[in-house]
């Protein structure tokens, strides 16, 4: 067990008020897998009355960017000596296989860490020529400052890889931090901030509060001392989110989930695509923002893309994630799994085909199988609704324009994924497809140097990349008349 008790603040490991604690219970077995302490709104005032003061009265602003990036490889070089632990905490809490965090978490979230300590020196402005100031000569030019203190709320599907997408990019622009993690997923950022006072950042710098949504989210997302909100989560929340930003008009970035389409042309590869297709519906038990879940297919290929993959996912082993023969463990909860087995039953009722998969039955913990339909439609909620479980659709089509334009009939546009050899018609299908994302002949092929964020109800702004600095930096313009 993981046993906290308490909350990080101003680099102390701290009991929430009243000393009130949350256990974490493992939904593959229902046994508590350890508590932290229960953040209240006064705990999360703590926090930011520290992030402020670490902000504009402590060492960090004097710091300068090579001396921010020492630190983030150093914080770096820490995470990769504790990839095993922490990788166990966000597997354990959440009943998933610890391979999958090592296979991808683990490794994305320590790159993520070097990459923006590389930027760290690399705040670059500009000179902007002008006509000038009353018949005198200015001189103009731009530069680019940290927002302020950025409140951080964390999902539970892949938390530690991305808190690291939102904490790397502030930290290397000179921003503090307040980060709440999901309630089913806190230890691994209570260990990150402990390795962040290892490595030697100042204290209030990096600061957690975990809690429940109500509680500690909704207090940090009204604060009036938190100059901007990053959140990853469901489109409902995010609106509440930015309901709750409109106090003192700080800023927001959201991304918000999908309902991604993954597009297999005539001429794709099928066993390549039989595999990447069930990585990209079934990895993480479909828990995933950018899950494939729309499997388009044309015509040609159906029938034998439906054996194939109705194999694949038939011999998916799912059971107690401890073990080390299991591929797939258990939802991250009841409401979770309820959900699930919620539009499984309504696309039965609808008419839908259930070509394999369904609850899988347990003494304890909420499994689900692979589950994948043919003979739906658009309007079904398993195809145009999130389900968040290893939950897809076949979908046939005839011609590229129909592919395209069922691709887009969604609410959402985070990711793609296109399966095609022809080069020329990957880059002008992806060119037509509305998504943040897009993918040719694999999955989900993120990199700390991509932009990540999606279009429509996927959300709003951009991680990753250079856009991660932007987000995180205010533009100043100075101009001195001569």
């Amino acid at each position: 067990m993981w046993d906290w008790n308490t909350l990080f603040i101003e680099g102390q490991d701290i009991s929430a008020e009243n000393a009130a604690t949350l256990d974490v219970i493992s939904p593959a077995n229902g046994k508590i897998v350890g508590r932290v302490g229960a953040a209240s709104a006064q705990d999360v005032d703590r926090a930011v009355v520290a992030a402020r003061c670490a902000f504009e009265s402590g060492p960090w602003p004097a710091m300068s960017g090579a001396q921010r990036g020492a630190l983030l490889l150093k914080l770096a070089e820490l995470v990769e000596r504790e990839a095993q632990a922490l990788g166990d905490m966000d597997a354990h809490s959440i009943g998933r296989p610890a391979i999958e965090t090592q296979m991808l978490d683990l490794p994305n979230a320590i790159a993520t860490f070097r990459y923006y300590a590389g930027w760290a020196d690399k705040l670059e402005g500009r000179v902007v020529p002008t006509a000038g100031y009353f018949g005198r000569q200015t001189h103009s030019f731009v530069t680019r400052e940290p927002v302020g203190v950025i409140g951080m709320i964390v999902p539970w599907n892949t938390p530690l890889m991305i808190l690291a997408w939102k904490l790397a990019p502030a930290l290397a622009v000179g921003c503090t931090c307040v980060i709440k993690p999901a309630e089913q997923t806190p230890f691994s950022a209570l260990r990150l901030a402990q390795l962040v006072r290892e490595a030697g950042f100042p204290d209030g710098v990096v600061n957690v509060v975990p809690g429940l949504g109500g509680i500690a989210g909704s207090a940090l997302s009204e604060h009036p001392d938190v100059d901007k909100i990053s959140f990853t989560g469901s489109p409902e929340t995010g609106a509440v989110i930015m309901r709750a930003a409109t106090g003192n008009f700080k800023r927001v970035a959201l991304e918000l989930g999908g309902k991604s389409p993954q597009i297999l042309c005539e001429d794709a590869d099928l066993d390549a695509a039989v595999q990447g297709c069930a990585m990209g519906l079934f990895f993480n038990q479909g828990q995933v923002c950018a899950a494939g879940t729309r499997i388009l297919v044309h015509r040609s290929l159906v029938a034998r893309f439906t054996e194939a993959f109705a194999a694949a996912a038939g011999a998916v082993t799912v059971g107690d994630p401890t073990s080390g023969q299991v591929q797939m463990g258990s939802l991250a909860g009841k409401g979770q799994f309820e959900r699930v087995d919620r539009y499984v039953q309504g696309g039965l009722a609808a008419g839908a085909r259930m070509v394999t998969g369904g609850a899988f039955a347990q003494d304890q913990g909420y499994f689900y199988r692979p589950t994948v339909f043919d003979s739906v439609t658009d309007d079904m909620a398993i195809v145009s609704e999130e389900i968040f479980g290893p939950v897809g659709c076949i979908i046939p089509f005839d011609s590229d324009e129909e592919a395209i334009a069922r691709a887009n009939g969604t609410k959402y546009g985070l990711a793609a994924t296109l399966w095609t050899k022809d080069v020329s018609r990957a880059l002008g299908l992806a060119k037509q497809v509305r998504a943040g994302a897009v993918s040719v002949n694999g999955w989900a092929t993120i990199d700390p140097a991509l932009p990540w964020g999606g279009f429509k109800t996927s959300g709003i702004g951009r991680e990753l990349g250079i856009s991660g600095i932007e987000a995180c930096t205010e533009e100043k313009v100075t101009t001195l008349v001569l």
